[in-house]
């Protein structure tokens, strides 16, 4: 987000499209970016590239520049994008865990708080909504990006780095956009290489008409070294006049994975989801001649259903890669209560393959619709489609909290683990587990020979009248699987991060260890968008390929008394038996 104008604009109904279609076919180069895809992929070369001095010195030159005088206003990062979803009343759910577990699970070894909206008003002079947090472990570091600033620490909870914008990174870079701390950053350790990958979108001609046309871009950096504060190559690859809203990425054999969901600014008709293979190799080498492929469903070929309001990449934890000739999964969920047409809840399973050569060959297929266990994305919202979630002490429902921005899709991980015999992915959502009540869908799917089964699916919601919402899920070398989320309730569980597990021969779709706290809340949010972050992230530490480091948002008093956004993220760390 510029902090010198509003770069948001609202999406109109979206309606479903009748067809599908899968391309398998060579990709044709494009000079220029049309305004959407619909005849198969796209090869473009970088737009721009260069190699960045060390981080630390861009950090150290912009900590010395002024900053703007304070304001007490609260920037919204990205205005609602979707239709208004009227909620229908409550479903059973299918696979709903309601039983109160005592806590067996081991308590955080780290613990420290991370980035928070005072760390955007001390350097911006303003505070954003929401924070979307998210962060990564390395060998020796941790790193966090939000809105509108990165940090680095050690993993004791040393900050060596920042806060700092994220545009710093990208100062001098030829596409200036780049260097505008736009939102939604994103941050991947690659283990394969020992590389850091820190990304944003761009949004300059967000506001066409009322600007001039633009291009827009995703500004990708990969440290030289595994050293997060030195220097990095910098790409940026353009996706036309399409913005890439909701950015997701992965590590991926050959390549790094982006999808978006994609909204016309040509076109303002225009809706769909965009599916991106970043050269890997060339990109670790800091190749100029790194190149993209994309596949963008459209809408209005493609049905709404089928791609929602988003789909992840998968992103590899462990140290075994996929064999050499297997696509990569693109996963998303439907709804069969909510607004794009689908007739049962599913999870829809793409498989992306690019084959990196000369002339490269892409493919973006369908491959399975896998029907899951009733469950309910749609929550009770008034006044408006966020104010959903009650806070202590808050009577006015505009400042209830939104559970999720995007309802019709699986959130940030999907996260790949290879066995050898199978491979397990999994991922999670939020939804309406018991009437009024958030709690978390998450699901273990299995690629064998091919196939793809929803090994095990569950929806942690005990009866306590706590709300579970906007979670990561990750897996560990064991099969320990470890879920963390957001908690609040109207009475005295102020916004929090709390987190729970399962070990790997434990009975399918049980959360059985309880639940740990990584942080208690004491301050609540007043501001009257609601917005609560739109991700969070649970990643396992690549040096023993066990550890869990999970971050997310919260509320303190002091935070809250700072401003109606005042909020704070925490980082923690935690292990389960057996690994």
């Amino acid at each position: 987000m510029n902090g010198n104008s509003q770069r948001f604009r609202r999406l109109r109904m979206l309606s479903a499209g009748v067809l599908l279609t899968a391309v398998l076919v060579p990709i044709r180069s494009a000079q220029a970016a049309p305004a959407h895809e619909t005849n198969g992929p796209t090869l473009r070369q970088a737009a721009a590239f260069d190699t960045s001095p060390p981080l630390r010195e861009l950090a150290a030159a912009q900590a010395a520049r002024s900053q703007a005088a304070g304001t007490s206003a609260v920037k919204d990062v990205r205005i609602e994008r979707g239709p208004a979803i009227a909620d229908q009343g409550n479903s059973a759910d299918g696979a709903i865990q309601s039983a109160v577990v005592p806590a067996t699970i081991p308590g955080t070894s780290a613990n420290f708080d991370g980035l928070s909206n005072q760390d955007n008003f001390n350097v911006f002079g303003f505070r954003v909504n929401p924070g979307d947090p998210n962060g990564e472990v390395g060998p020796n570091h941790y790193v966090e990006m939000i809105n509108l600033v990165f940090g680095i620490y050690s993993k004791t909870g040393t900050l060596l780095l920042g806060p700092v914008d994220t545009g710093t990174l990208w100062a001098g870079f030829p596409i200036d956009e780049c260097t505008e701390p736009s939102g939604d950053p994103v941050v991947l350790y690659d283990q394969f290489a020992d590389r850091w990958i820190l990304t944003q979108f761009t949004t300059r001609g967000l506001d066409f008409p009322n600007e001039p046309l633009n291009p827009f871009y995703n500004c990708v950096a990969i440290s030289t070294t595994g050293d997060p504060t030195g220097s990095y190559f910098r790409y940026a690859f353009t996706t036309g006049f399409n913005f890439p809203d909701y950015p997701k990425y992965g590590v991926w054999r050959d390549s790094y994975l982006i999808t978006t969901r994609e909204f016309g600014v040509l076109d303002p008709d225009f809706y769909g989801i965009g599916v991106y293979g970043l050269e890997r190799n060339k990109m670790i080498e800091g190749d100029p001649a790194a190149r993209s492929v994309s596949i963008v469903l459209d809408s209005s070929v493609v049905p709404i259903n089928l791609m929602g309001d988003g789909l992840l990449p998968p992103d590899i934890d462990g140290t075994t890669k996929p064999k050499n000739d297997e696509p990569a999964p693109i996963v998303g969920s439907q709804d069969d209560g909510g607004p794009y047409g689908a007739t049962f809840d599913a999870l829809n399973i793409w498989e992306f393959d690019v084959k990196w050569r000369s002339t490269p060959m892409a493919s973006l297929t369908l491959k399975a619709q896998l029907p899951v266990a009733e469950f309910d994305s749609i929550f009770p919202c008034a006044p408006t489609s966020r104010d959903c979630i009650p806070q202590p002490g808050i009577t006015n429902p505009a400042q209830f909290l939104d559970i999720l921005s995007y309802r019709q899709r699986v959130t940030w991980r999907l996260a790949y683990r290879n066995f050898g015999s199978y491979q397990a992915l999994v991922t999670n959502q939020s939804v309406e587990a018991a009437p009024g009540i958030a709690g978390e869908r998450w699901y273990e799917i299995r690629r064998s020979n091919g196939s793809y089964s929803v090994h095990q699916q569950g929806t942690y919601a005990p009866v306590d009248g706590v709300h579970r919402w906007m979670g990561s899920i990750a897996m560990d070398r064991a099969g320990n699987a470890a879920l963390a989320y957001s908690v609040v309730n109207s009475t005295d569980v102020f916004p929090g991060i709390r987190y729970t597990g399962r070990l790997a021969g434990d009975p399918a779709g049980q959360m059985t260890l309880g639940e740990g706290v990584i942080v208690n809340g004491s301050g609540v949010q007043t501001t009257t968008n609601s917005r609560w972050g739109d991700y969070s992230s649970m990643t396992v530490d690549p040096t023993d390929d066990c550890t869990f480091w999970y971050v997310n948002e919260y509320y303190t008093a002091a935070g809250q008394a700072s401003s109606p956004a005042g909020w704070q993220t925490r980082i923690g760390s935690f292990r389960l038996a057996g690994c």
